[in-house]
């Protein structure tokens, strides 16, 4: 996921509920839709910080010796100023980039 080029809102920004659930023609299965793919956004920031902050670790934990080290801390500013998942996950929603699909009614039709 390419989290420099997301266009998402950093703030809170209200939304056209028309346009949330254009798609689905029901805004509940919309929310339920974008906050699985919040769910998703999050959980792939998380891993990727957590592998780039890996880099930084030291293998002895002294609370005596404290190192700053300024590359560690750009990492973490970054993923600090990130716009929030759901913000991300809402953006891809309304640009049509989320892949959704009803398992129910698929089962249904067969």
């Amino acid at each position: 996921m390419n989290l420099k080029n997301t266009q998402a809102s950093e703030s809170t920004k209200t939304y056209d509920r028309s346009l949330l659930d254009e798609n689905t023609n029901n805004i509940y299965k919309a929310i339920s839709i974008i906050s699985k793919r919040s769910v998703q956004i999050n959980e792939d920031i998380k891993i990727e910080l957590f592998n780039k902050l890996e880099e930084f670790a030291t293998p002895t934990e002294n609370l005596e010796e404290i190192f700053e080290n300024k590359e560690q801390i750009e990492v973490s500013k970054f993923y600090e100023k990130l716009p929030k998942p759901h913000a991300i996950a809402i953006e891809q929603w309304l640009n049509d980039k989320i892949y959704y699909r009803h398992t129910q009614e698929d089962k249904e039709k067969n």
